[in-house]
């Protein structure tokens, strides 16, 4: 019986990459052939890529594997079947929904029992300060970046609007520092649940974590059995959710590319590379660094976040990812008070892909209406975005209405920001890819500085 199982271990090893090398091969060429004018020839190509990729999930079953040949076979459908992709969107909608059925729940658990369960009362006001700083330094460093990629780039040079177009719109007021402290804080939590709320529900269970952790342990002990009950619970409703998200992935590219087309991506498509590529700058230059300063091992950190990040990218929507890039985190070594209080805090304060993104469309935007920005009003639209940018949902497009806002109050147009609209979606999957892998990073990092990340590391199974 050993022997055999070992003979198919050995079988899968050896398949495994001819399946995947054959998708790989197949896959561009059927687009190639589509560019050299063999549209029928392209299709049959990429199908059979699609079957090959089938065949290595099947061989080495991940999340990961099964995401990214759903996204294949969405985009192809897409193409080849508009009709019915157009259709799908309903799956990608189910998906999200059931996601933000567990969020809540989950945070109250996890967060509640992390504090009262581990008395660390001392070090939340220590946590908060660092991973604010540490949150408010990232985005800068990422909003200042993607504006210096766009001003390399110009890529909004290149576009033409009709003169109606461009002009500006009369400035709208932003909201103040004040009303947004105030908006962190529930007048009823369960409007705040109702509402997604990720934030609010946060600093609720922070508060009722303290106050649970100061009262006396006989009577502490019986709620906190219940609410671990509740947060092992959660976990397992992700796991069994999770399963749906390869197939919500590949309905939702396929509803985007059967609905818009690719032929309305192309004008933008350098606004689109210059994106990618300032994301790959700021791993290279800002990310890396820190982990490297903070002493936590890249491949390891890569390996832990790589099915949430790869939910993030497939769904475009963070909360999609947080349960699991909690719990990935936590079993990365992350104790689960700074788990608990790090991510769902960062989802507000530490939206790392969105910092580039919004700085860069910002830029492009002023381009595209023939505006000359000076360094001056340049740094003062960092400024603007640094502070509205704060409260930014993790849900998808939720960026738009922060760019949108920001616009008007820097006297910018609203027609290049409803021409970025065609690309969007192919954008948001790396700015949310980005603000997933950002959010876990902070809380390892807010670890390794609270001395609470083990010194040597035990194997993951995921």
């Amino acid at each position: 019986m050993t022997e055999t199982i070992a003979a198919r271990a050995r079988a899968k090893a050896r398949f495994f990459p001819l399946f995947a090398a054959a998708g790989m091969v197949l896959w561009p060429s059927g687009v190639g052939a589509v560019l050299l004018g063999f549209p029928t020839a392209g299709a049959v190509l990429r199908v059979g890529a699609i079957f090959f990729f089938a065949g290595a999930a099947l061989l080495r079953s991940s999340l990961i594997l099964w995401t990214f040949l759903a996204m294949l076979a969405g985009v192809e459908l897409g193409l080849d079947a508009p009709h019915i992709a157009a259709q799908m969107r309903f799956l990608g909608d189910l998906f999200l929904r059931l996601i933000r059925m567990i969020v809540a729940p989950l945070l109250f658990a996890t967060i509640t029992t992390g504090i009262a369960g581990h008395s660390q009362l001392r070090s939340i006001g220590r946590v908060a300060v660092k991973a604010l700083i540490y949150f408010e330094v990232v985005t800068t460093l990422g909003l200042i970046l993607g504006a210096a990629a766009m001003n390399l780039s110009g890529a909004g040079w290149e576009v033409a609007l009709p003169a109606a177009q461009v002009a500006a719109p009369a400035a709208q007021s932003v909201q103040g520092w004040q009303q947004a402290a105030l908006n962190l804080f529930p007048e009823n939590i369960a409007q705040a649940v109702a509402q997604n709320q990720i934030l609010q529900v946060a600093i609720f269970s922070l508060m009722f974590g303290v106050a649970l952790a100061l009262v006396p342990k006989p009577k502490r002990v019986p709620l906190l059995s219940v609410l671990q009950s509740l947060a092992d619970t959660m976990f397992q409703l992700t796991r069994i959710v999770m399963l749906l998200a390869p197939l919500a992935a590949g309905a939702a590219l396929a509803y985007t590319v059967g609905s818009l087309g690719l032929s309305t991506l192309l004008p933008l498509g350098k606004l689109a590379l210059t994106y990618y590529a300032a994301l790959a700058a700021f791993s290279l230059l800002v990310l890396v660094p820190i982990l490297i300063a903070f002493r936590i091992p890249i491949a390891r950190f890569a390996t832990a976040v790589g099915e949430p990040a790869a939910i993030g990218f497939a769904t475009t929507a963070s909360e999609a990812a947080l349960p699991l890039a909690m719990e990935r985190m936590e079993e990365f070594g992350v104790p689960r008070w700074i788990v608990a209080f790090v991510i769902p805090t960062g989802y507000s304060f530490n939206m790392t892909g969105s910092s580039v993104y919004l700085s860069m469309a910002a830029v492009f935007v002023a381009q595209a209406a023939g505006i000359h920005l000076t360094l001056a009003q340049q740094i003062a639209m960092l400024v603007t975005l640094m502070i509205a940018s704060k409260g930014v949902a993790g849900m998808p497009r939720a960026v738009l209405v922060v760019l949108l806002a920001t616009a008007s109050a820097i006297h910018l147009p609203a027609a290049p920001i409803l021409l970025i609209l065609g690309i969007d979606a192919l954008m948001d999957m790396g700015r949310t890819l980005m603000n997933v892998v950002g959010n876990c990073m902070a809380s390892a990092v807010i670890a390794r500085s609270e001395r609470a990340l083990p010194a040597v590391w035990e194997p993951m199974e995921f």
